[in-house]
């Protein structure tokens, strides 16, 4: 099998750059998974399987990734991925919904989610930000050099291939793995891991600073909605480091927190049994708390 663990049906909303794909799977209260980068869908597989038994769980692969359409001239900014998603969400009526976020699906979600704090119903954040920072490990600053993180991200796979063994503490299956980078197998396919990485913006001169000052304006909105919300966190990330969970837990004070020590960045891989348990009681139990 291509792609283990996966066995979904692809769906895809047109749109002007391409085919957006995505995944809409049972019934139930919606839930929204967004995914980040070098990831697809692919990364929540087990988490949708576990919900869709009693939630309608909706996965999107971002313009460029996954299972999407990846056009080569095309802008990949923050505020085109947030509009994508709001198009998804629109295209399926979706009027509320729980969220789901990794990585730059944290920017992303949270950027549609701030927009309408009254639809949300639960969010839960995994080693993620929705926030302005200046760091950034010098691995990551590498891949943004004009022409040399063109090679290494695109040329050589140097962003999305090391990912498989960085981003994890524990070695993923092989044919996972393999999985992780099959969509992101050619310099053309790697077009948005690149656009991705230099997206992150650092400094007021980048073109989504003001849309992450918003995102994070945000966020004050959705602690005064309140809406339950879990934090879960791998201690091992090299990118998203303990800092950024600090700042987490101190916006939202009564979230639920968990941290794990040895859990890399991709968490919902290194300690998947714990976090089915604790996902599936999160959204199994009645409110309780707000974030």
């Amino acid at each position: 099998m291509l792609y283990p663990e996966y066995p979904f049906a692809s769906r895809y909303l047109p749109l002007d750059g391409g085919r957006l794909h995505y995944l809409d799977e049972g019934d139930g209260p919606a839930v929204v998974m967004v995914h980040g980068n070098p990831t697809w869908s692919y990364y929540y597989r087990r988490l949708i399987t576990e919900l869709r038994q009693d939630h309608r769980v909706i996965a999107i692969d971002h313009l460029g990734c996954g299972l999407s359409d990846k056009p080569q001239n095309y802008p990949y900014r923050l505020d085109r991925h947030i509009a994508h998603l709001e198009l998804l969400l629109n295209h399926l009526q979706i009027a509320r919904f729980s969220l789901v976020v990794h990585d730059w699906g944290g920017a992303i979600g949270f950027g549609c989610a701030g927009r309408r704090p009254a639809d949300i119903d639960r969010l839960v954040v995994m080693n993620t930000a929705a926030f302005r920072s200046s760091r950034i490990p010098l691995r990551i600053r590498l891949c943004r050099l004009p022409i040399l993180g063109q090679l290494l991200v695109r040329g050589l796979n140097g962003f999305a291939g090391p990912a498989r063994y960085m981003a994890v503490s524990k070695p993923l299956p092989r044919e996972v793995a393999k999985a992780y980078i099959a969509p992101y197998d050619s310099w053309q396919n790697r077009v948005a891991i690149a656009g991705f990485v230099r997206d992150i913006p650092l400094t007021e001169r980048h073109p989504s600073y003001p849309t992450l000052v918003a995102i994070e304006a945000s966020l004050h909105n959705l602690r005064l909605a309140d809406i339950p919300m879990l934090i879960a966190w791998g201690g091992r990330d090299f990118c998203f480091n303990d800092s950024f969970y600090r700042e987490w837990v101190q916006r939202f004070p009564r979230a639920q927190a968990h941290y794990f020590p040895d859990g890399g960045h991709y968490v919902l891989e290194d300690e998947w049994p714990q976090m089915r348990l604790l996902l599936s009681e999160f959204f199994r139990s009645a409110p309780s708390g707000v974030g």
